[in-house]
């Protein structure tokens, strides 16, 4: 493991996945809290569309997945889903417009670029393919993201409890909402880098239902969650490099399987510790 400490690809992955994991398992813990799942799957999709183009348009693919995630949950937002069924109704009309345009580029990438392994790139990433001139602008993003959610946090927590008193109060909650919407099609950009974007809803919701299993208390589910989400993109980081001898092909494994599938086992994992909670308390 001595190469493993010594290696750029992997110190580049290891940052990159701590911010991952860190800003998913903040937002991802509001994002479950308001039922907002499907429009953080549904925008962690779309983010192929912007991959695609900025693949096409000879661009670093993320700077695509952020620009068409913050644009595209913006429009979501402005279509007037302030109810859960309203919502979900606006991102199914979205999502299937924007995945048909995201087939025609992906289609464009195959067949007119040079460059090989384009599809793969897009739905699936990698933390090892990180380029540090990317790194920056990740953690610049992450900040933004934390110093947003630590700001509206007060209204940010009641109108996902109950918008209806959060309005009484003197809450924007139509306000508050698009923020927060803008904010989750970003994160599921960076997550896209780590995972790719047909998976990118797993570290931005996985590891936050985890922790909301385990406590009730939002300030500590999100510090739990941020926990969780690291566990697994690191403990993937690790696994993909020790897979580099492993068969079939002895060339690795990729990271997004090893992050996916821990952050299934400590969501399993959780419900069990929630189970054996339940079990005693009866």
């Amino acid at each position: 493991m001595s190469g493993f400490f010594a290696s750029g690809p992997v110190h580049t992955a290891v940052v990159a996945g701590a911010v991952v994991a860190v800003v998913s398992g903040v937002v991802g813990v509001f994002t479950v809290i308001r039922g907002q799942s499907f429009s953080g799957h549904a925008l962690g999709d779309l983010g192929t569309l912007g991959g695609s183009g900025a693949f096409l348009a000879g661009v670093n693919p993320f700077f695509g997945y952020v620009t068409v995630g913050a644009a595209v949950a913006a429009t979501m937002d402005l279509f007037g889903v302030q109810h859960r069924r309203g919502r979900d109704v606006a991102t199914g009309i979205v999502l299937g417009a924007a995945l048909g345009l995201a087939a025609l580029l992906l289609y464009f990438d195959t067949t007119t670029s040079t460059t090989t392994g384009a599809t793969i790139t897009i739905l699936f990433g990698s933390l090892f393919a990180v380029s540090p001139g990317t790194l920056p602008v990740m953690i610049g993003l992450g900040v933004v993201g934390l110093v947003l959610v630590a700001v509206l946090y007060r209204p940010l927590l009641l109108s996902s409890v109950s918008a209806e008193l959060a309005a009484a109060r003197g809450v924007r909650v139509r306000t508050v909402g698009l923020v927060f919407l803008v904010l989750v099609g970003v994160v599921v950009s960076l997550s896209a880098v780590a995972v790719g974007t047909i998976l990118s809803t797993a570290l931005l919701v996985g590891p936050a239902a985890a922790a909301l299993r385990l406590t009730r208390r939002p300030l500590t589910a999100v510090v739990v969650a941020s926990v969780l989400g690291l566990v697994a993109t690191w403990g993937g980081v690790v696994l993909s490099y020790a897979s580099a001898t492993w068969p079939p092909s002895h060339t690795g494994w990729p990271v997004s399987f090893f992050v996916v599938t821990l952050v299934l086992a400590l969501y399993l994992g959780a419900e069990l510790v929630g189970w054996a909670r339940a079990r005693a308390g009866a």
